[in-house]
C-alpha cells in the first residue's frame, strides 16, 4: 500500500470518527496531491510515489509552521492553536526529522571531509549536507548547525 493510498484510508476512519479537524487536513492534502499531479503533467487519477507525497506534505507542514509563526507575532493565538492542532496531524504522516545534535555530528565529519576551516566557504559544507540528508532533516536546522560550527 503507498503512502497516497493509506492517507485516503484515514480520510474515511476519520469521517467515521467524526473528526473534523483530520478529515478537513486529510482533504487538504488529497486537494494538494490533486494538483501536484497536475502540475506535473499527469491525470488526477495518477497516484504520486512516496516520495512526492512526502514532499507535499512537508510543504504543508512548513506553510502551517509559518503560520504558526505570523499568527503568534500578530498577537492572534486561536489562529495559532488551530494551526497547530493541523500541523501535528500531518507531522504523524511525515517522517522524523533528525535533531540538531544529529546533526551536527555529520556536519562536523563533512566539515573535516572537505577540509574547510573559514566561514566563508560553509555554503560549501550547507550544499553536500542538504545533498545527504534531504528529507531527513529541515534546513532551517542544518543552516543553524553550519553556522554554530565557525563560532
Amino acid at each position: 500500500m503507498t503512502l497516497q493510498e493509506s492517507i485516503k484510508g484515514s480520510l474515511k476512519e476519520s469521517m467515521m470518527a467524526k473528526d473534523t479537524v483530520k478529515t478537513t487536513v486529510i482533504r487538504g492534502l488529497m486537494s494538494m496531491f490533486t494538483n501536484e499531479l497536475v502540475a506535473l503533467g499527469r491525470t488526477p487519477q495518477d497516484a504520486l510515489s512516496d516520495d512526492e507525497v512526502l514532499t507535499v506534505i512537508r510543504r504543508a507542514i512548513k506553510q502551517r509552521k509559518d503560520s504558526i509563526e505570523q499568527f503568534t507575532s500578530a498577537g492572534r493565538p486561536e489562529l495559532a492553536e488551530s494551526e497547530q492542532a493541523e500541523l501535528s496531524i500531518l507531522e504523524n504522516y511525515a517522517p522524523k526529522m533528525m535533531s540538531q545534535d544529529e546533526i551536527k555530528a555529520l556536519a562536523v565529519a563533512k566539515k573535516a571531509e572537505l577540509g574547510i576551516d573559514n566561514k566563508s566557504k560553509s555554503g560549501m559544507i550547507m550544499s553536500a549536507l542538504m545533498k545527504d540528508l534531504k528529507g531527513k532533516a529541515d534546513g532551517g536546522d542544518v543552516k543553524a548547525v553550519v553556522e554554530g560550527l565557525f563560532v
